[in-house]
């Protein structure tokens, strides 16, 4: 008989959303058990918001949330940490109480200690959530405690529990992931070597590197776009090439859909900055038009043409993201504040959009074209006042919004 904790388990299946850090765990966890694991993620098999709120599915994961796994035998779990835990085998659960309790003890330390400031710091940079200064800050030192005492513990050891990969490493590693590669730029990350060390150990394995792909650490601090030749060079010179600069070398290059139009004063990676990280109605709606070049850029104001198909605001949100994700390589050139409103089976999306060039930036790419066509689009004239009203309320995510006639529920940012 095999030992008990490495018997094959059951095949199952994850349900999830596309990379997400929390089925992450599960899907390492399972490369290295050997344990059979289908992950559905997207249709047919598994649309978030839609395929979680089917009767079928609420019979067996009540909350209607994901990751949850289901065995071709029938036995469900939700949670993640109960998935991962599952999915181990007796290697990654530890071999001993003790090395067992420390395995639970990491990972609570993962949920309790390092994703509440990690959320509260990322979150913004990536347009999930408006920025805050106080609380970005704090969660700035609560994210610098959390790597003293991960320091401090890895300054003699190579993995959390015991000499190998433990359920330990996963799950705080996966929680960590978010804050590698948006925020812990260098000068952040200097001070907690034993981390990086660490961090780049895990990720590298092999059983990680076929869930996660490469991870790239970021090399400015809560930015998403990817750095600029002029800025790499005014880099400090012992900073050896990002991993995002060799990954960006060695794609095949692509026609740049922009190189037709003449070079523009306006940088919008600096603005995109000052809307990240300082007060929007000081500081970036002042900056942004102090600086826009109306010769170079445009304004639209893009929306939505069927509000009526719009049903629970969560799936509303998916479908502003959905685009978003899907412009990914828009995002050098473009800025947008795409707003929700009003609330479930009521509700309407429109945004104010900013793009290189005055044409309408979808149509210049096939990738881009998927989503445009249900939006209704308006050029807008940069010296109106009409103009000024719509880029303040959208870009701050307050105001009347006299156009629109229902109340804000939520902002979503593409930059």
């Amino acid at each position: 008989l095999a030992p008990r904790g490495n018997r094959t388990h059951n095949p199952g299946t994850l349900y999830t959303y596309p990379e997400n850090w929390r089925a992450f765990k599960a899907q390492i966890a399972a490369q290295y058990s050997g344990a059979r694991l289908k992950v559905a993620s997207s249709a047919p098999a598994f649309t978030f918001g839609q395929t979680n709120r089917t009767p079928a599915f609420l019979n067996n994961f009540p909350l209607g949330k994901v990751p949850a796994f289901q065995g071709d035998d029938g036995f469900c779990l939700f949670e993640s940490n109960a998935i991962a835990h599952y999915l181990s085998n007796e290697a990654l659960r530890g071999s001993s109480p003790q090395a067992q309790s420390q395995v639970l003890q990491w990972v609570s330390f993962a949920d309790a200690e390092i994703i509440p400031p990690a959320s509260a710091w990322v979150f913004p940079t990536l347009g999930i959530m408006q920025f805050n200064k106080q609380a970005t800050e704090q969660a700035k030192e609560e994210v610098k405690k959390v790597l003293s005492v991960l320091n401090h513990h890895l300054n003699t050891r190579t993995f959390l529990v015991g000499e190998r990969v433990s359920l330990a490493d996963i799950s705080v590693a996966c929680s960590m992931i978010w804050l590698y590669k948006q925020v812990l730029e260098p000068s952040f990350r200097q001070p907690f070597p034993n981390v990086t060390r660490w961090f780049q150990t895990c990720v590298n394995q092999p059983q990680f590197k076929t869930v996660l792909g490469e991870v790239k650490l970021c090399d400015k601090m809560e930015k998403k776009d990817k750095k600029k030749k002029e800025e790499k060079e005014a880099a400090p010179a012992e900073e050896e090439m990002d991993e995002c600069e060799a990954a960006l070398a060695s794609e095949p290059k692509t026609k740049d859909p922009f190189a037709h139009l003449p070079k523009s004063a306006f940088v919008m990676d600096e603005f995109k900055r000052k809307y990240s990280n300082e007060d929007t109605l000081t500081v970036a709606v002042p900056h942004f038009w102090e600086h826009f070049d109306k010769e170079g850029y445009s304004i639209w104001y893009g929306e939505y043409k069927y509000p009526e198909e719009l049903t629970m605001t969560f799936m509303s949100c998916n479908l502003i993201m959905g685009m978003f994700q899907r412009l990914d390589k828009l995002r050098k050139n473009g800025f947008a504040s795409v707003i929700l409103f009003g609330g479930n089976n009521d509700s309407s999306i429109s945004g104010i959009w900013i793009f290189r060039g005055q044409d309408l930036a979808f149509t210049l790419s096939d990738d881009w074209q998927i989503d445009y066509e249900s939006y209704a689009w308006r050029k807008l004239d940069p010296d109106s006042d009409e103009t000024k009203t719509m880029v303040k309320e959208y870009f701050a995510w307050e105001g009347e919004f006299k156009h629109v006639g229902k109340p804000f529920n939520q902002g979503k940012c593409f930059k």
